[in-house]
């Protein structure tokens, strides 16, 4: 028997929009989500989340609806248009991802949702940095990129996050508003 008949005696066969989260939704850490790129059906279930921020990192100029659902919901958005880390020629810029990062750390801007289109490779470059400021193993760090790019996970991205040095994200991170995480790396001197 389908869910909403139960619930309200109707023959309906789809859930309702307040139970759909976006594609590769997850919870990174406290107030902090990850996802695809949230479409029209999602935007209850984000509601719910009582997000303050939506921190972006497609390209493309973001969508009226979603700039509209952001507007009645009172939710920043925060854009860093990245491309795609595919070989020969393009890159994650490190700049863009420390900047990323001190919106992604200030507790002002949280709860945050990050997404890019599918949630799986330019979200996971930023999450995988971040995890490297939480002084996670780069083992756990991989572990977790490839569960959510699967079944296409590109070494690039993981090359890049091998080689971010977080002492650069430090330099635009603000201390005072960072959350209160006890493996955060600047307490060691990153």
């Amino acid at each position: 028997m389908d869910i909403n008949a139960s619930l309200n005696g109707s023959e309906s066969s789809s859930y309702p929009e307040d139970l759909c989260p976006p594609d590769n939704f997850n919870m990174v850490s406290t107030w902090i989500y990850r996802s695809s790129f949230p479409k029209k059906k999602n935007f209850s279930f984000l509601k719910k989340l009582g997000l303050k921020s939506i921190l972006t990192l497609i390209l493309e100029d973001y969508p009226d609806q979603n700039m509209k659902f952001l507007e009645e919901n009172k939710i920043t958005l925060f854009q860093f248009g990245i491309a795609g880390n595919k070989e020969p020629f393009v890159q994650i810029p490190d700049d863009k991802i420390c900047q990323a990062l001190a919106v992604l750390l200030d507790r002002r801007n949280h709860p945050i949702l990050i997404h890019c289109n599918k949630g799986k490779h330019r979200t996971g470059c930023l999450i995988g940095c971040l995890r490297k400021l939480q002084q996670w193993s780069h083992t756990s760090i991989f572990d977790e990129y490839r569960r959510f790019s699967h079944p296409k996970s590109r070494s690039m991205d993981q090359q890049f996050i091998e080689l971010f040095d977080g002492r650069e994200a430090w330099k635009v991170i603000d201390p005072k508003w960072i959350p209160d995480w006890k493996t955060l790396g600047h307490h060691a001197g990153m």
